[in-house]
């Protein structure tokens, strides 16, 4: 079985998302030794901006039509699809950047959006289990100064559960810059407390991705 991995964070030597996402794929790999992990880095990697465009003229060009930048970007776009398409289960490591979605993440999906299996006429994804694992510097929750700033996880949502049908999980963890920005350093024991919660938040759906795709009929 496959399990796929994508993440997205800048910094990944200190990435709180990554480390979420470590806590995720170690159940999966305990329940499942030896099993595929295919990675995505779009740090490391990221997918450049002018293949979305490229990628979009060709859903209306016959293949012999293609000139050599718009096959290089159909191709890349079936790469990233059949990672998704391919796998048994999927592994989302997404912080928050700028109070948005991470421009990685966004023209990642763009490209992948540009699929026949993946685009707006349908879901290949529908059923399959995934965790979003989302990480944000400050708080925008419900009674705090900038409730409402987190334009990022609302969309990832979006896109996964209602365009996707993917079966998402949501792992979220506040305050990751509490000890980087002194600004914070009040909201450190709240900060603690959400890092151990998200942790086990993640642990226990690492568990139940493992267990739910070892189902015949998980997918």
């Amino acid at each position: 079985m496959t399990l796929f991995r994508l993440d997205a964070s800048i910094s990944p030597a200190t990435s709180a998302s990554r480390e979420l996402g470590d806590l995720v794929e170690a159940e999966w790999l305990a329940a499942h030794p030896g099993d595929t992990v295919v990675r995505r880095d779009l740090a490391a990697d990221p997918v450049p901006a002018h293949i979305w465009p490229l990628a979009v003229s060709t859903q209306f060009l016959r293949l012999e039509d293609l000139d050599p930048a718009q096959r290089e970007a159909a191709d890349l776009a079936r790469t990233l699809a059949d990672e998704l398409l391919n796998a048994d289960a999927l592994l989302l490591d997404v912080p928050l950047y700028n109070f948005g979605v991470s421009q990685h993440v966004k023209t990642w999906f763009d490209v992948v959006y540009t699929t026949p299996e993946l685009g707006p006429q349908g879901s290949g994804l529908a059923g399959k289990p995934a965790v979003l694992n989302t990480v944000l510097g400050g708080n925008y929750g419900p009674g705090t100064p900038r409730e409402g700033w987190d334009h990022s996880t609302g969309w990832l949502r979006r896109v996964m559960e209602d365009v996707w049908k993917l079966d998402l999980t949501v792992i979220q963890r506040s305050f990751t810059l509490v000890g980087v920005n002194p600004a914070l350093d009040s909201f450190a024991d709240m900060a603690a407390d959400l890092k151990v919660e998200a942790e086990a938040a993640a642990i226990e759906a690492g568990q139940r991705l493992a267990e739910r795709i070892s189902e015949p009929s998980a997918v």
